[in-house]
């Protein structure tokens, strides 16, 4: 049986990939043959660019776990990887053909599986694509998955988004991945840096989000975060701040059930909406 390709975290439009390909749980094998020459040069110039942007920008973190990924030159056999991964954290990633439904998400995530897209993107889309291709889910993700901590956070969100789904919550606690795993920013000791995949990935963002005075940076709220609408089409208008890995796990550990109640009675809140119990961080 076909397995639809309904998107989680998405717009509208018909998502990319071949679902035919697909097990029931949206796995499937990462093709790599079927990579081109031109495949593995715009993954080789995009990792590249991405690398050299890094510096003063990136967490500390990010940057130290990068080389994890191992080559360069052409785009990685995610079995490779595994067998870095599995063994620092228990994590492995998986071949999916594009954007899935939240609910096989969430299970992939609680059972420490990151689903990582396959195809990557054309030539056209070298600086900007719709939807994640390889280059993001591996480049902006999987680095941190060697972290323990943050490796540990993802596992417990995916738990979490278990709960919500059956709570009829997941586009609230969607928020929070967008808000912490996508666009989240550290606050370091020599600055604000970024640890956000969508961050990491985007050449123009990355310097936007730590640098620019235009975002408004807040001090990490779950009630806040999960009241706040976001921009799939643009840089961010709001940046969510943490301390270390460490505070954003122990956030997470309670049951977010009342929460999602206190959401619902409040109301949703603009991507760029300032709001008076806001704990801003400035930069420079």
């Amino acid at each position: 049986m076909a397995v639809e390709p309904v998107v989680y975290g998405a717009s509208e439009r018909p998502p990319r990939g071949d679902y035919s390909r697909a097990q029931q749980d949206y796995t499937c094998a990462q093709d790599w043959a079927s990579y081109t020459p031109a495949d593995h040069d715009t993954y080789r110039r995009l990792v590249e660019r991405q690398t050299a942007l890094l510096p003063g920008l990136a967490c500390d973190a990010f940057i130290e776990a990068l080389p994890s990924l191992g080559v360069r030159d052409r785009i990685p056999r995610f079995e490779e990887i595994n067998e870095r991964l599995k063994p620092a954290t228990g994590w492995e990633i998986v071949a999916v053909p594009g954007l899935i439904p939240e609910r096989p998400f969430f299970d992939l995530l609680a059972h420490r599986r990151f689903p990582v897209t396959d195809w990557i993107r054309r030539p056209d889309e070298f600086d900007y694509v719709v939807e994640p291709d390889v280059f993001h889910d591996l480049f902006g993700h999987v680095p941190l998955l060697f972290n323990p901590v943050f490796a540990d956070y993802v596992q417990r969100y995916g738990e979490g988004g278990l709960k919500a789904h059956e709570l009829g919550a997941g586009e609230l606690l969607s928020r929070l991945y967008w808000y912490t795993i996508e666009f989240g920013l550290i606050q370091q000791a020599d600055g604000l840096r970024a640890y956000g995949a969508g961050i990491l990935s985007s050449s123009g963002e990355l310097r936007h989000s730590v640098t620019s005075p235009q975002p408004q940076r807040i001090a990490l709220d779950l009630l806040r975060c999960m009241r706040t609408r976001y921009k799939i089409d643009d840089y961010q208008a709001t940046y969510f701040v943490i301390d270390s890995f460490d505070q954003l796990f122990q956030m997470t550990a309670p049951d977010f059930a009342p929460l999602y109640a206190a959401v619902r009675s409040l109301g949703d809140l603009a991507a760029d909406v300032t709001i008076a119990s806001d704990s801003s961080i400035t930069v420079g």
